[in-house]
């Protein structure tokens, strides 16, 4: 295997960078997101996620791009550095690991919520140290768990489609039935099944990890985000088709109560343990991620060096690897974060926005700034679809960032003087 300057083993083919992006867009979402969605979009669900995989192959596309020309570790932080200014790129890293951070918190929490309710807390903890020490030994050993958490969720899912699905309880009329669909409502369908999408970026987010960049990523993003659709659309018409949207909109468990309305009540707990499998899937990505950003934020000194260190044996980003870790345990260990990250929606909107923004000066061709030009503006519609919470707590977030730049900023230049 090759290595990188900076010491990065290249461990990663089409599969495996495949493999990444699946276990991240294939999460504990997929068990909960149809519920709130269909409340919000009503008869219009499906819509909704047609406009959030519109969105979704937008910011695809620009990243599967800028991560072709830039392959480097943080994603969206080097794009937004590398083409609009050490500014963006800041925000955009910004965005990413604060939100991020707290989404490893909430993900944990619900693995230890599905798996021991009365110890979600210490399941919590349990799980993030676990995934952490996963990811300590190299990216090839994460790929390889990855791979078994997306085999698991695999089957469950097509469990869950197949049950619904050849049950007498299905109904085609029940897709488009349900509440009228108002265009609002679509959007804020389409914002809460988004982020069941955003997994994508931790294959960009990887790019000094994977072997031929300029071929593997372009050819990973899109096929990963093309077997989830297609995984996404095959749930949500099952479900529907067994619920109905209204009913569908009021359950907090959508895939158990369609599979028990469906005449399989056996298989709940299957989904349940699905959903706790598919948790630790999206929170082992997260940690890769967010531990990536944070080591290419710590070596242009937006975070302290020593978060850039390389393990000379694995070949990981160690030492930001374990604070992203501990970070993460300390929240899940004592705050209950699932209901208070709204942020973490806008952030991640914003992330996309600069993906799309960066990808725009790529190519002076009017054909070729057609994409992120579409998906600036779908990041742009949804964040502020989101709740109006969610709009105020993430422009917070961001506004607390833009301080701690402007500070460093001044900080700087005071000592040039």
């Amino acid at each position: 295997m090759t290595r990188t300057d900076a010491g990065l083993r290249r461990g990663l083919g089409v599969r495996d960078a495949v493999v990444v992006g699946l276990g991240s867009m294939l999460g504990a979402g997929v068990f909960s997101a149809p519920g709130p969605a269909a409340r919000a979009a009503g008869s219009g669900l499906l819509a909704g996620l047609a406009v959030a995989a519109v969105v979704a192959y937008c910011n695809a596309w620009s990243s599967a791009r800028l991560a072709a020309r830039y392959p480097a570790s943080g994603g969206t932080y080097v794009y937004g550095r590398e083409r609009l200014g050490a500014f963006w790129g800041y925000l955009a890293g910004w965005a990413f690991v604060v939100g991020k951070t707290a989404s490893c918190a909430a993900m944990a929490l619900t693995v230890g919520a599905y798996a021991w309710p009365g110890q979600a807390h210490a399941v919590a903890v349990a799980a993030v140290v676990a995934l952490t020490a996963v990811n300590y030994g190299g990216i090839q050993k994460s790929a390889w768990v990855t791979r078994g958490i997306v085999a698991v969720v695999l089957a469950v899912l097509a469990a869950v489609v197949v049950v619904c699905l050849a049950s007498g309880a299905a109904d085609a009329g029940r897709l488009g039935a349900g509440p009228p669909a108002e265009p609002g409502g679509v959007l804020r369908a389409a914002g809460l099944l988004f982020f069941a999408f955003a997994g994508y970026a931790r294959i960009a987010t990887l790019g000094e990890e994977v072997r031929d960049p300029a071929r593997t990523i372009p050819r990973a993003v899109p096929l990963a985000l093309g077997i989830t659709l297609v995984v996404y659309a095959g749930v949500a018409v099952a479900v529907l088709g067994v619920l109905g949207a209204d009913r569908l909109g009021h359950a907090a468990a959508p895939l158990a109560d369609a599979v028990r309305a469906a005449g399989a009540p056996g298989l709940v707990p299957v989904v349940r343990a699905g959903a706790a499998v598919a948790a630790l899937g999206s929170l082992l990505a997260l940690i890769l991620g967010v531990s990536r950003t944070t080591l290419a934020m710590a070596r242009d000194g937006h975070l302290p060096g020593a978060l850039a260190a390389v393990h000379p044996r694995y070949r990981a980003p160690h030492r930001a690897e374990a604070a992203v870790g501990a970070a993460v345990a300390v929240l899940a260990a004592t705050v209950d974060v699932r209901g208070a990250i709204g942020f973490s929606s806008f952030g991640v909107l914003a992330y996309y926005a600069v993906a799309n923004a960066s990808a725009w000066t790529l190519n002076a061709a009017p054909r070729s700034r057609v994409v992120p030009a579409a998906g600036l503006l779908g990041c742009a519609t949804l964040a502020f679809a989101l709740p109006p919470a969610s709009v105020a707590a993430g422009a917070a977030v961001l506004a607390l960032g833009v301080a701690a730049y402007g500070v460093r900023r001044w900080r700087t230049d005071r000592r040039g003087r």
